[in-house]
This record gives structure tokens, C-alpha cells and sequence, in this order.
């Protein structure tokens, strides 16, 4: 009997410990949903799309960036970056680890373990890694670069203040095809931030700022930093450079 009672015990112990964890991150999940969500907003495509699309670069002297060979950053002090553009290469190192991918041939890119070359059976396993942190952060360094890239669609839409803002979706290439992003603007035409409504996260229109510009040395403008809710991105010494 008294087993019975200390079997009652211990488990009334584990789901209260469970619900004091729980519970709070559900409200505070809960809170947030409804502040924040919304619906992907509907907008129009076409030539004034694409026109806002070209003014932003225009903004942001795109060809300064076209001409940049050589980009570095560091990603919330996790992930390195050395991406040398023009040769189709980019360094990424983690830890211990580094990988020097190789764009043009991606199976053939090499990872390094210290300053040793790493060959076993896990070196691919290390070489997708390496293409999803780049992916996915590189993409919070030139993002407005890309709303040209292939299977992108862009669409004007009119936010409730009754200004022009733009939603890019990536209907393919990439890690997350189908993820959405509505780009607004200050008054000089650049990017102050964007919404996301994207597969990694439950909440749709989170917004994250852009305004915190930098002139590289190749005349690029790049961000470096990002403010999203209580976070922020930090992006480490960027640097831009023509060679």
C-alpha cells in the first residue's frame, strides 16, 4: 500500500513539474499567436511589382553588391562565413568544424575536422549541414538580393497605412521553397524590414527589422543586425570587398 502511495507520489511530482514547464511557454506561445499572426496578404503581380522590386535595388546600389567578390560574416556568433562569390565558394566553419562548399559541384566540396582533412563516411552528412546554415543565413545577409532569383514571384500589396510594400515568395530552389517575405520600405526606397511567413515557424507576419545598414568597401550595402521580437541577429563584422 504504501508502494502504491509513493508510485502516486512521484508521478503527481512528474506531471506537475511537467505543467510548470509547460504551461508557461504554452501561454506565452498563446500570447504571442494571436498579437501577431496573420494571413499572407494578397497582392497583385505584374509591372508595379517588379517596379517597386527594381527601386529597392536601385536603393541599395545593386550593382555595388553584383561586383562584390568576397563577403564575410559570422551569424549569431555560431556560424563563419568566408563566401568568395565570384569563385562560386564559400567557407563555413562551426566548432571544430569547417567546409569549404563548392557551388558549382556541391558533392565534391571538402570539410575539415581542426586543420585535418575529414573523409569519412559522414563528410556528406557535413556538407548538407554546411548548405543549410548557409542557406539559411546568408540569406538574413543579401536577402534583397535575391528577389530576382529563379522561381521567385513578386506581388504589390498595400498595407493598411496605405503604403506600397512588396511580398516575395520562393516557389522554388532554396531549403524551404514556399516561404513568403513582405519587404517595406523607408523613405529613401531601402528595406526597414520585413514580415515572414515561412514553414520554420507557427506564427505567420513575425517581422524582423533591416535598418541597420553599412557601406562595405565594395560599396555594397549590407546589414548588421536584426531585431526580431525580443532577439536580435547579430551579424558580426561584415565585410564586402571587390578584388
Amino acid at each position: 500500500m504504501a508502494k502504491k502511495r509513493s508510485i502516486k507520489r512521484v508521478l503527481k511530482i512528474i506531471i506537475g513539474v511537467i505543467i510548470f514547464l509547460t504551461l508557461p511557454s504554452l501561454l506565452f506561445f498563446g500570447f504571442l499567436y494571436f498579437k501577431y499572426n496573420e494571413e499572407l496578404p494578397v497582392g497583385e503581380e505584374g509591372s508595379n511589382a517588379n517596379s517597386l522590386a527594381k527601386s529597392m535595388l536601385n536603393a541599395l546600389n545593386e550593382d555595388a553588391y553584383l561586383n562584390t567578390d568576397y563577403l564575410e560574416w559570422t551569424f549569431k556568433d555560431k556560424h563563419h562565413y568566408k563566401w568568395y562569390k565570384s569563385d562560386n565558394k564559400c567557407e563555413v566553419s562551426w566548432g571544430a568544424m569547417s567546409v569549404i562548399l563548392d557551388f558549382k559541384q556541391i558533392n565534391k566540396s571538402k570539410v575539415f575536422a581542426g586543420k585535418e582533412e575529414y573523409k569519412d563516411k559522414e563528410k556528406q552528412d557535413f556538407i548538407a549541414k554546411a548548405e543549410r546554415y548557409f542557406n539559411n543565413d546568408s540569406f538574413w545577409l543579401v536577402a534583397p538580393y535575391k528577389i530576382f532569383d529563379k522561381g521567385t514571384e513578386r506581388r504589390l500589396v498595400k498595407t493598411k497605412e496605405g503604403k506600397d510594400a512588396l511580398l516575395v515568395t520562393y516557389t522554388t530552389d532554396g531549403t524551404t521553397p514556399g516561404d513568403s517575405y513582405l519587404w517595406h520600405f523607408d523613405e529613401t526606397g531601402k528595406p526597414k524590414s520585413y514580415q515572414m511567413w515561412v514553414d520554420i515557424l507557427p506564427i505567420g507576419g513575425l517581422e524582423a527589422t533591416w535598418d541597420q545598414w553599412i557601406k562595405t568597401q565594395s560599396g555594397a550595402l549590407l546589414p548588421t543586425t536584426h531585431k526580431l521580437l525580443i532577439f536580435n541577429l547579430d551579424m558580426g563584422k561584415v565585410e564586402g570587398l571587390s578584388l
